[in-house]
């Protein structure tokens, strides 16, 4: 248990830390995406624009009522892939997982999450950077103090990024920084197709963020762009990019969310194949 929360905790913050990495490029009008009037705080910042992360985009709709989280789990995906920009993509993914555990406040989900991040982290080199608040959280969640819990993950962002310092590859955190962003939009669209608001069909809209992030995946080296899996995460980003563009003082339809939904989600499937389809 406490080495699953080690990972866990590890992955998180590497989450927090791959949205600042990605800011090797000029990044587009943060007055296109109004974060924090639309009720996402804390957004962690890349130069100019807010991109939040999982647990932020989940908080954001947990203003709109008390969520069962635990209805949006996704059956466990395969953790052994030869390829690792698709390492990376699902690594994202699962750290994204990981937040929706905590908000459903399941310690034995966020110990199986931990043990799928371990098997996709130590071959991507990153199981060295795990930061040793593994006692605290596993403290914190056998004694159910979940709100302390999420403080102490966040709270292992600054040393995530010092001990990234030295990452040599980052074009694989820009991978880990969009399968987060797809699998937290994944969950909240698929709760807001059982459960639609307007106000919380509003939060899906985000069209400078998944520009930015199709504009760093064009940027991704030859050798990265040919892999099968972010081909796939290409031109299906070009899509979602559309679906999150709708206008600011309108909320999408039902329909338009279902169709967000079906393209996140079943780019998420693709991409956790072990071969390609």
């Amino acid at each position: 248990m406490l080495r699953c929360f080690r990972i866990l905790a590890n992955g998180l913050a590497l989450f927090c830390f791959s949205a600042l990495c990605t800011a090797q490029t000029a990044p587009p009008d943060p007055s296109e995406v109004p974060l924090e009037k639309e009720g996402i705080e804390g957004a962690a910042r890349v130069d100019t624009l807010s991109i939040p992360t999982p647990g932020e985009l989940l908080a954001a709709l947990n203003k709109l009522g008390k969520l069962d989280w635990s209805s949006r789990y996704r059956p466990p995906i395969s953790t052994n892939f030869s390829s690792r920009p698709q390492m990376a993509l699902n690594l994202g993914g699962l750290i994204a997982d990981g937040y929706i555990a905590v908000e459903a406040q399941d310690a034995q989900q966020v110990k199986n999450i931990g043990k799928d991040i371990v098997a996709i982290a130590k071959p991507l080199g990153v199981q060295q950077e795990i930061i040793n608040r593994g006692k605290s959280l596993t403290d914190f969640a056998t004694e159910n103090k979940w709100d302390v819990l999420k403080e102490e993950l966040e709270a292992t962002q600054n040393e995530a990024k010092n001990a990234m310092a030295d990452n040599k590859d980052p074009n694989l955190v820009t991978l880990v920084t969009i399968g987060a962003w797809l699998r937290a939009t994944d969950a909240i669209s698929g709760y807001l197709v059982e459960h639609y608001t307007p106000a919380g069909a509003k939060l899906l809209r985000q069209p400078a963020i998944v520009h930015f992030l199709n504009e760093r995946l064009d940027a991704l080296p030859e050798k990265m762009r040919d892999d099968w899996a972010v081909k796939k995460t290409r031109g299906r980003m070009i899509d979602i990019e559309t679906a999150v563009s709708f206008p600011r003082d309108t909320a999408p339809s039902v329909e338009s969310v279902k169709k967000l939904n079906a393209l996140v989600s079943g780019l998420l499937k693709d991409i956790s194949r072990k071969d390609p389809k």
